[in-house]
């Protein structure tokens, strides 16, 4: 975009392989914001520039192998490689691996992001590397508005005069060659380390260029800022799912419904054990989520052992939706029918939905209808049931 081609200037590397020790055993990069990772929109803030070409992901080692499949990267990001034991090596990787893809873009820029930097905003990536493009090496800054203390042992020592002073931020832009020359000069795995890009080519004497920055784009450091990062990306809002199931009686006894048998009762045929509520649950949950449906993730063959009893099914689906930082919330059902009559089991299948939902029962509500006695369900040949469940985010 510089000079008013349009044309991408920069390269980018997300650095997201810290060890997340302030996150009380939570890896940030990875905490789930909206139903996906947080890092995915972080990348997806760099890929959203123009100015932007091509992505290297930097990650923990063990986390390489899994984030090269996953199916949230945008096309931009060119390769995933794994971290190293800090974060200046980390980035070194990273700037190396473009250097490979590359090898002629030495005068091209590179933006180095922090992972958990997920609000920056397009506009200030793109500021960035037209700025490093023109200049060299830019980055964004705040100004500071609390007044500064010096403090030791506990005491003031002196106020600091805070007019020339600056929070720094990210992404930070340089020349690829000026930040391969710095390294060569202080090797990233030796002894002195450098917080961000900017000092090490302050130690260098290379003039790094200060453009405004934002206010929202705070790093993720503490839970705290994991709760505000969520309320800014994925705002509270109903997630609200509307599931059915239909089942004709088959042959044999031992009928599954709600989580609960009754015996005596007429089986309904099925490929797993035909509980019509259950599975009306879990297409409700799934629904919910935006996971798609029960025969998306359940095949009627031999992908899912004929038989399968319904409440592992619904486990799985609970499973598939903490996956993604979701949880159920409450749910209601309604199971047609003309037999058997339902009515003394209803609070048992209230107990077995909420046990399996990790639900109080006052969250769950199971009705019975014999649906006007009209059609299939009230000619006593099937039975269907009806649920819309919610859920909520994970805390």
């Amino acid at each position: 975009m510089a000079n008013g081609t349009g044309r991408p200037v920069a390269d980018a590397v997300v650095v997201a392989a810290g060890a997340s020790s302030r996150m009380r055993g939570v890896d940030k990069a990875f905490a789930p914001v909206g139903g996906r990772p947080l890092l995915a929109w972080t990348i997806e803030a760099v890929a959203g520039s123009a100015a932007v070409e091509r992505i290297v992901v930097v990650v923990a080692p063990d986390r390489a192998a899994a984030l090269r499949e996953a199916a949230w990267l945008p096309s931009r990001v060119a390769s995933v490689v794994a971290g190293g034991a800090t974060r200046q090596a980390s980035v070194a990787n990273g700037v190396r691996e473009l250097d490979r893809l590359d090898p002629g873009g030495g005068r091209r820029p590179v933006l180095v992001h922090d992972g958990a930097r997920p609000l920056a905003s397009s506009a200030l990536v793109s500021a960035v590397a037209e700025a490093a493009d023109r200049f060299g090496a830019a980055i964004p800054v705040l100004p500071i508005p609390e007044t500064v203390k010096r403090v030791g042992d506990g005491l003031v020592l002196e106020t600091v005069e805070r007019s020339a002073l600056a929070a720094a931020q990210t992404p930070q832009g340089a020349r690829r060659q000026l930040l391969l020359e710095a390294w060569a000069r202080f090797p990233p795995d030796g002894e002195r380390q450098f917080t961000d890009e900017a000092s090490l080519l302050e130690a260098c004497t290379i003039r790094v260029h200060a453009i405004p920055g934002e206010p929202a784009n705070l790093k993720v450091t503490l839970p705290d800022d994991l709760r505000r990062v969520r309320a800014a990306l994925a705002p509270a809002r109903p997630r609200v799912g509307f599931g059915h199931d239909s089942h004709p009686f088959g042959p044999g006894d031992g009928l599954r419904l709600g989580g609960v048998e009754i015996a005596g009762a007429p089986r309904l045929a099925g490929h797993s054990d035909g509980d019509v509520a259950l599975h009306a649950l879990a297409d409700a949950l799934l629904g919910a989520g935006g996971l798609g449906d029960l025969g998306r993730l359940f095949p009627s063959d031999a992908r899912t052992p004929r038989g399968i009893a319904s409440e592992a099914l619904l486990r799985e689906v609970v499973a598939a939706l903490a996956g993604v930082g979701l949880r159920p919330a409450s749910a209601d059902l309604v199971i047609i029918g003309a037999r058997p009559r339902l009515g003394r089991r209803l609070d048992d299948m209230r107990a077995a939905i909420a046990g399996l939902l990790g639900l109080p029962q006052a969250a769950v509500n199971v009705k019975a209808s014999t649906g006007n006695l009209a059609g299939d369900e009230g000619a006593g040949r099937s039975i269907s049931a009806r649920a819309v469940g919610t859920l909520e985010d994970i805390a």
